[in-house]
């Protein structure tokens, strides 16, 4: 029903042109702070309940994971299709596995070059680092693996959770790789940044049982040069190793 972007599910993306709706959705997909009284206006974060896209309780996020799922693509089809160069073959080892540090150097690459001009493509600007992220992995693991999504007012990050099959012969049945991509926004030094997202990238690992972790960090700073933004270094959180991103 998902792949084939079915007709009751295709038509989320007149709402999702609401301005009632982009506002609570661009929040809730762009992990803002739940104190940030200006990002959502209560009769907006009700009407969008009231759709059925959202529940508030016990918190803010959106409200089954059809939708969690459905909406970011929707959001993300014209950006999907549109991703040149780039082959899932690429990025599969001979052993069947998703080499992330291959891919994620590539999704660097990626954000560099066209992230300023595809932002302003998109209806849902303030979440376009989050979105471009999940239309690049999309591209990529589409028709191979399943990508789970996470996000929340108030979460201040998306949890990203990527199962690949490793076994081309039984799929999604057998043997899994388990990844998880954590996506932080820089607010502040990056120090803090840093501090918080390992600690929340280690609680969702342990919380999935994923065996590999990696940490994505935007910095939207204008005043930031690329060469600065851009960086990869490896650490740890207790004895779990999580390789850190800079875009």
């Amino acid at each position: 029903m998902i792949y084939s972007r079915a007709t009751h599910l295709d038509q989320l993306s007149d709402k999702l042109r609401e301005p009632r709706v982009h506002s609570v959705l661009c929040a809730i997909i762009g992990s803002k702070d739940e104190q940030d009284l200006g990002a959502v206006k209560p009769d907006d974060q009700q009407y969008v309940a009231d759709l059925g896209l959202i529940v508030t309780r016990p918190s803010v996020r959106i409200s089954n994971r059809i939708y969690r799922e459905v909406i970011p693509r929707e959001l993300t089809w014209v950006a999907q299709t549109r991703i040149a160069n780039q082959e899932q073959s690429w990025y599969v080892t001979p052993e069947h596995r998703l080499d992330m540090p291959r891919l994620l150097t590539a999704f660097q690459q990626f954000f560099r070059e066209h992230s300023d001009i595809w932002s302003e493509g998109f209806s849902y600007k303030e979440a376009a680092p989050q979105l471009l992220m999940q239309a690049f992995l999309q591209r990529i693991i589409n028709g191979g693996g399943r990508i789970n999504r996470e996000y929340g007012l108030g979460r201040k990050r998306t949890d990203l959770f990527i199962e690949w099959p490793t076994d081309p012969q039984q799929g999604m049945y057998g043997p899994l790789q388990r990844i998880v991509i954590e996506l932080k926004i820089q607010r502040g030094a990056l120090d803090a940044v840093l501090a918080v997202g390992l600690e929340q990238t280690a609680d969702y690992t342990r919380q999935v049982g994923a065996d590999e972790a990696h940490l994505i960090i935007f910095n939207r700073n204008p005043g930031t040069s690329w060469d600065e933004k851009i960086w990869q270094r490896q650490e740890h959180f207790g004895s779990l190793p999580v390789g850190v991103w800079g875009a």
